[in-house]
Formats: structure tokens, sequence, C-alpha cells
């Protein structure tokens, strides 16, 4: 065992991408990632190294310019990508998700138009359901696109779109009463609208505000915003998939591959934390020794280590079963809750290993510190997590009396 968290049944491409990736995490993000984390600067360089790796376009099929991987190749990537700097494999996870929701419910017209753009990173991926007033209830949207001739005319607040500013192509999630009478479910009127924009802050198209960056306790360098539209016209064939109504199972068929995205990147920052902590016991010395050789480090070192591998382990399973084709909302929110969970306290026991050191920004694992709350909340809470699992265990464990 050479470290934590290896993959079993790997092929040679993709042992081949994840050490790529891995190289490039250890080269040109961990030096940097602590000092631009403090600026609160967006990881331009990085980006672009990621753009020419070809990250952009890993899951997008090869027709359209990508390299067709599996959800498996890609969570996997994010996982190393975390480990660097979680920020990072959160600029790549919103342009995923819209990709992936392009390619699974777009019109053929839409997949050629963006999917190749996207593989190459020139056209930029957020999507947006949360709104002001609302963040797990999304059957309490307000957000409306009204049919207006060939166009939508789109109102309303949305809130935490990530990639907000510097993405060009959003996927607003919003009320499309046309084709819905009063009394439908709120789930079954919902659309998902594929908005166009500039790059950037304020008015980036008519109608259409980004107002600026959220300041947040950690995720910072990636930009974090509001989106507000009012009166924002768009063609009616920017309706993914053609057909109001079907939003709502689009957006979960997307959160749902972001969840195992969300366990990937607790995976990452888990490891992270757990070769600081491991690094440093061996390093700083206590009453003669390293604080390794005394057996309460000893034991956090093996907590933690184990944490890891069940967060790992989970992860993989969630996205092979993703792969396989089969249902894995079950498998995906088990994953997202565990490695959120035991990622956060991962890093708690790596900066209690750290001591008054891990209170300083000297030390990576401050920023660590601030990072790991984010996956408690993103792509849905831990109470969330629970009811899916809930539900799914009554359904395959039904009572038969």
């Amino acid at each position: 065992m050479t470290r934590l968290a290896q993959t079993a049944g790997l092929n040679d491409i993709q042992r081949e991408i994840l050490a790529t990736v891995r190289d490039f995490v250890d080269k040109e993000i961990i030096p940097v990632a602590t000092q631009l984390e403090h600026r609160d600067e967006y990881p331009t360089e990085i980006v672009e190294g990621l753009k020419e790796l070809g990250l952009f376009g890993l899951m997008i099929p090869e027709e359209y310019g990508g390299l067709g991987e599996s959800l498996l190749t890609y969570a996997l990537c994010v996982e190393e990508i975390a480990r660097g700097w979680m920020s990072v494999s959160g600029i790549i996870n919103t342009h995923f998700i819209v990709a992936y929701m392009l390619k699974q419910h777009g019109t053929q017209e839409q997949k050629e138009t963006f999917l190749p753009r996207m593989a190459l990173g020139e056209v930029r991926g957020a999507f947006s359901m949360s709104e002001p007033a609302l963040g797990s209830d999304v059957s309490a949207i307000s957000s409306k696109g009204v049919k207006d001739g060939e166009e939508y005319v789109l109102n309303g607040q949305k809130m935490w779109l990530t990639n907000g500013g510097t993405s060009t192509l959003v996927a607003v999630l919003a009320r499309s009463d046309e084709g819905h009478p009063e009394g439908t479910a709120p789930h079954k009127s919902m659309t998902t609208f594929l908005v166009e924009k500039e790059p950037g802050f304020g008015e980036v198209r008519p109608g259409l505000t980004i107002p600026g960056k959220i300041d947040k306790m950690g995720y910072k360098g990636v930009d974090t915003t509001e989106l507000i539209m009012d009166d924002l016209r768009i063609p009616a064939n920017r309706v993914l998939g053609g057909t109001t109504g079907r939003g709502f199972y689009q957006m979960m068929d997307g959160v749902e591959v972001g969840r195992v995205n969300v366990a990937a990147r607790g995976c990452g920052v888990a490891q992270r934390a757990f070769e600081l902590g491991v690094s440093y016991a061996q390093q700083r010395h206590t009453f003669g020794k390293p604080i390794a050789q005394h057996q309460a480090i000893q034991f956090k070192l093996a907590e933690m280590a184990t944490k890891v591998e069940a967060a790992h382990a989970m992860m993989v399973n969630a996205a092979r079963k993703k792969d396989s084709g089969e249902r894995n909302d079950l498998e995906a929110g088990m994953a997202k809750y565990l490695a959120s969970e035991y990622c956060k306290e991962v890093v708690e026991d790596a900066f209690r290993i750290h001591g008054g050191y891990g209170f300083s920004k000297e030390y990576e694992i401050e920023r660590l510190y601030r990072e790991a709350p984010m996956l408690l909340i993103g792509e849905g809470t831990a109470e969330i997590q629970k009811m899916i699992i809930g539900r799914r265990l009554l359904e395959e464990y039904r009572f038969q009396g």
C-alpha cells in the first residue's frame, strides 16, 4: 500500500489520466493554492492548464470533441484536484453538470451548438436552482419564464451560482405555467432554460445582472454570485430538451451526478488533511519524541485513514453504479453524506494535530478547515441526503405483510 484511496480495476487510460492530473496538482496547484485563496483570486493559470489537459471535456462524448470518459474517471480526477484546492474542483463541477444535462436531455441542435465548445473550455457552464428564500425546497421556486411569441421572458432572482461571473452558459430552473394548468404539481411546471451571457459582473446581457462575488468564509477564488433576471428574453429553442415542464427531472439528474462529485471533493480534501496531519506528526516533537509516536496521535491517524478509505470506497461505488446505467440516488446520497461528514472530521483531527499552528494562516490546514463546511451543504444538506436514503431504503425493504 503506497498511499490511501487506491482504486482497483482501472484500465491503462484511466491510470494514465489520473497520473497526469495528480502530477499537475502537485506541481501547479498545491504550491500556489493557499496564496491565491488568501487573496480570493481566480486561478486563471490553473484553469488554462486544466483546459489544455482536456478536463473540461472529460465526460463529453468524442463525437463532440470530448474524451468520452466515465463518471468514475471524472470523479477520481475531481478527487485529485480537490486534494490540491477544492475551489478548482468547483469550477470544473458546475461546468460538468451543465454539459452532462445537455448530453442527456438536450436537443440535437443544443448538443451541436454547445458541447464542442464546452469540451474546449471556450463555453463555461454554471447552473442555478437556489433562490434567496429557498435552497433544498426546490418546489418553492418563484422565478418564472413566460412565453411571448418565439421567446420566453424570464424574471426572478437566483442565488449561490458557482462560476456565476466567469461562466458564459447558465442552466436556470424557473417555473413555466405555459401548457401546465393551475393545480399542476409544482415539480411538473418547471423548465430548464439555457441562458447565454458574457463573462463578468454587472449587466452581462440585456435583462440579466450578475451583481458581484459573494464574500465567503472559505471556497474562495471561485466566484459565487447571485443572478437577477428582469424581463430577460431568450429564444424558445433555449428550453433544454425543447419541451417545458421537464426542468425538475433534468436538474435532479444533474444534481445526482453532482453528488458523486461532492463526495469526490470530500475524499480529496480529507486525503490532503491526512497527508498534512501525518507529515506534521512526524516532525513535531514533544516530551523527547515525535508526536506520531504518542499513542493518542496514532489513534487519530488510524481513525483518519480509515475514514478516508471508507469514503473513497463509497464514492467509487456510486460512480460505478451510475456508469452501469442503473439508478444510483441511494448510493450517491450515501456517498455524499458520508464523505462530507468524514471530510469535516478528518480535517478537524488534522487541525488538532497541528495544535496552535493549525490556527495560523501560514499552515495549509487552516484553509482546509474553512473549506470543509461547504461540502456539508452543497448539492443537498446531510438532512436531505438522509431523507433520500431513508425513502429509498423503504422502497427496497418494503414490508410484505
